[in-house]
């Protein structure tokens, strides 16, 4: 099984590179690939703050990414559930992550981040 860095799901996502993502398409297509969640955040971040896309666009992206049957990655669940809580709030990825632990999981997050504790007592109701 490969993994896969930012670089190349960046270069299979936006297609701006023929030759790199022709090279990263055929290795999705042939083979099991794995992905991180701490590279898919690093992915929402570039995505959102180099490229400045939508947050709907990119959450629709990338969980369209992670259903490709070659591609597992760590906390599916969790990753997919950050990804559309991401798309309807205004937190950063990695809070919208701890909101999916917390309601796919059951964690209990500890936090000083007042914007953060009110939505996750929010998902609580």
């Amino acid at each position: 099984m490969k993994l896969l860095d930012t670089n190349m799901i960046l270069r299979f996502l936006l297609n701006d590179n023929e030759e790199m993502n022709a090279k990263v398409t055929e290795i999705i297509e042939t083979e099991s690939v794995k992905v991180t969640t701490e590279v898919i955040a690093e992915v929402v971040y570039v995505l959102k703050s180099v490229y400045k896309l939508d947050r709907s666009i990119i959450a629709n992206a990338i969980i369209k990414f992670l259903n490709v049957s070659t591609v597992e990655s760590d906390n599916h669940a969790v990753i997919e559930a950050g990804l559309r809580k991401y798309s309807e709030v205004s937190l950063d990825f990695v809070d919208c992550l701890l909101i999916a632990y917390h309601t796919e999981q059951g964690y209990e997050i500890c936090t000083f981040d007042k914007k953060l504790i009110k939505k996750i007592n929010k998902t609580e109701r």
